[in-house]
């Protein structure tokens, strides 16, 4: 019975680490390449909505510059953004985040929307439907600069459009310091006969992102709140449903990437028609995020307006937060993706953001967030060490009963069962602690995935990004060797590129996988080895392979899990010394330290 139970335990960890190994090389890594190269064709919808005023006719594309340059622009200049707006079609389609950069090293702004015409172009368009209306201004109609010169706070621009048919269209846009836009629309009826048009405001997406990642990690797509309710789409499942309707009364609609988001913001007190749509021109998906608002009759001598806004920027919790405040957008944070432990991701970032105030790095932060876990747990934890030292006080007990009782498991057993019990202890309140920490680590890890006061975010000496692995690499003997690994083929691959904070499951090496792997080991040394022989290699094993399972993951996990082994060994430590159990920081203590001073 024992050596099918060792046989079992080896056979289960063999099978977990081929199982993850192959998850990595035939489904991560394929799945970002399939997504890239193959995009699904989707049915034109034959439904009348807003797509059916901008849509666009062509896929042959051109560069950035000879897009700007094909029509006159009104420039954005803000203290978050850079841009401009094209008159063609009144479309914000030229947008940079000039806080954010596009890498570390560089100093490229992170680009958000791209003209018409371009690869992956991306922008927003406002406008006004009706049926049997003539001359209602649409994608390709020239609007007038009336007021104004540059897009500014506090500086707005003024468009007009007179149809010659009786109607004159005006827009006033206005812009804040962070990421909305507010679009104020009138429409004076100069003419006979009465009138009915409906305000729409479009998000539209050609293709997907370069960059989609992993979407199991991370939500990228549509992303809105309608009818009380989150809505969300991957890109893969809103191209298998070309569209998606909804009503709603205020709310929000847009699309989300990792760190930025591009939403429609209608009056919070007015019914809309929202809908999520795609088509298809030559071999482009086009993602629509579209809202429609309610008809409205414009008398003979009368005038109508309506105020739209769109949000684009970086989805930073605290201007979220802050425009769901002062805007009253429903569950606007929710546009960051805090994952299914949203009550504890939430929370996480909350206490990391407090400890950046005080301190004002978030390597720290993290730190002392890790104390504040290590606090929480105590009581737990502080039980399930107790219990694990007594375990160690009894190693001699359990070694003569397993002399004693070697040619027969069972009796075995139940003589170790019955030492457990008359020494009231629990030989499986080790796993406690560990349990507890897997949906912490796994929110904190969301934390330092998806937001934005992550990316980028530095700890001290060569960690100049939390959110990404750490960049030493034994290849290279940790940077003393001026030489990429990844530029080899073969090493390339074994040691992964993906700087997503999750490369996979590779044989990265980095300082701080080393530290964390030590750290690791040094824990499990203080805890009783297991009484089988084999599942005792079979633990002394595991630091060295979760050091490398562990080496990809972005540094800020590493930072944790490190220094959360290195709290327990000194609270398992205290807790040993309380009980007087032999432990190996005395015995090196004793072995060395004290030998060499006498």
């Amino acid at each position: 019975m024992q050596n099918e139970s060792t046989r079992n335990t080896i056979l289960f960890i063999v099978c977990t680490v081929a199982i993850l190994l192959l998850y990595q090389v035939f489904v991560l890594q394929p799945s970002t390449e399939r997504q890239r190269a193959a995009q699904p064709a989707a049915t034109e919808a034959a439904a009348d909505g807003p797509a059916t005023a901008f849509r666009p006719e062509t896929a042959v594309f051109t560069d950035r510059r000879t897009a700007l340059a094909t029509g006159p622009r009104v420039p954005i200049s803000t203290p978050t953004m850079a841009g401009s707006l094209s008159l063609q079609g009144a479309r914000i389609d030229d947008l940079f985040l000039t806080n954010y950069r596009e890498t570390l090293d560089g100093d490229d702004p992170v680009e958000l929307f791209r003209p018409q015409g371009t690869e992956h172009a991306y922008f927003a368009q406002f406008g006004w439907l009706g049926q049997n209306v003539p001359g209602v201004p649409g994608p390709n109609t020239e609007w007038t600069l009336t007021e104004g010169s540059t897009l500014a706070p506090g500086a707005p621009v003024t468009l007009t459009y007179d149809n010659g048919q009786g109607l004159r269209f005006t827009r006033r846009i206005e812009v804040d310091e962070q990421y909305v836009f507010t679009l104020t629309d009138t429409v004076a009826n100069l003419g006979a006969q009465a009138i009915t048009l409906a305000p729409y405001g479009s998000v539209q997406r050609h293709g997907v992102p370069d960059d989609l990642g992993r979407q199991f990690i991370l939500h990228e797509g549509a992303i809105g709140v309608l009818g009380d309710r989150l809505r969300l789409e991957k890109y893969r499942d809103w191209e298998d449903e070309p569209r998606i309707a909804y009503e709603s009364t205020g709310g929000w609609l847009g699309i989300t990437d990792k760190y930025w988001l591009a939403a429609l913001l209608p009056d919070q007190t007015e019914a809309i028609d929202a809908e999520l749509r795609v088509r298809r021109v030559g071999e482009i998906n086009i993602h629509e995020a579209n809202i429609l608002g309610a008809a409205r009759v414009i008398n003979p001598g009368r005038q109508i307006t309506e105020t739209q806004r769109l949000f684009a920027g970086a989805k930073r919790a605290e201007i979220l937060r802050g425009y769901e405040n002062s805007l009253g957008i429903p569950r606007f944070d929710q546009a960051i993706d805090w994952g299914m432990f949203w009550f504890l991701t939430r929370p996480i970032f909350m206490t990391v953001e407090f400890f950046y105030g005080l301190v004002g790095n978030f390597g720290v932060a993290i730190l002392l967030l890790t104390v504040v876990i290590k606090l929480l747990l105590f009581p737990l934890a502080n039980k399930s060490y107790e219990s694990l030292s007594k375990m160690k006080m009894l190693a001699p007990k359990m070694e003569e009963i397993k002399k004693t009782h070697g040619s027969d498991p069972q009796k075995q057993q139940q003589e170790m069962m019955a030492l457990y019990q008359r020494e009231k202890i629990n030989p499986l309140a080790g796993c406690l602690p560990i349990l507890l920490q897997i949906p912490v680590f796994y929110a904190l890890y969301k934390v330092l995935f998806v937001t934005i006061e992550m990316r980028h975010a530095p700890f001290f000496g060569w960690i100049q990004d939390l959110s990404a692995r750490d960049p030493t690499n034994v290849w290279n003997l940790f940077g003393l060797i001026p030489w990429d690994p990844a530029s080899v083929p073969l090493i390339g691959g074994l040691i992964g590129v993906s700087n997503t904070g999750m490369g996979g499951f590779t044989l990265s090496l980095s300082v701080l996988a080393i530290v964390y792997g030590l750290t690791m080991w040094l824990q499990m040394s203080m805890n009783p080895p297991p009484p089988d022989p084999v599942q005792r290699k079979i633990f002394a094993f595991m630091p060295f392979v979760f050091t490398f399972i562990m080496a990809p993951f972005a540094a800020g996990l590493l930072i944790y899990w490190a220094w959360n082994n290195i709290l327990s060994i000194l609270q398992q430590y205290v807790i040993m010394h309380r009980f007087k159990a032999e432990n190996p920081i005395d015995t090196f203590i004793d072995r060395y330290i004290r030998k060499k001073a006498s």
